[in-house]
């Protein structure tokens, strides 16, 4: 399933959600794309859309105030993350996907 959300400004984020097999019920496979005038704010934008479809209050709010780092889940093992980035839209477009397995 394809979600688009627009945030504030420019930035533009799509998400590609998947979930996992019946035997790791607990896991979903998640991959999020953010553009941004750099390549970090790209790659954050990217990771932070996978944290807000996966629990917008339960993680994605935490994981802001406790600093918001790349790779990091509250309550949840960030598994297999794989990233990309490339020039493009407002400077660089950024994908990132993991699976997150809920403690």
């Amino acid at each position: 399933m394809f979600r688009k959300f627009t945030c504030s400004g420019a930035v533009l984020a799509t998400v590609l959600i998947a979930a996992t097999s019946a035997a790791s019920a607990q896991c979903i496979k998640k991959a999020g794309e953010g553009t941004d005038g750099t390549k970090d704010g790209a790659m954050f934008q990217a990771y932070e859309i996978i944290l807000q479809t996966t629990d917008f209050f339960g993680v994605w709010a935490p994981w802001i105030a406790s600093g918001g780092k790349i790779g990091q889940a509250p309550g949840y093992v960030v598994k297999r993350p794989k990233s990309r980035c490339k020039k493009g839209g407002l400077g660089y477009v950024c994908v990132y996907q993991a699976t997150l397995c809920k403690r």
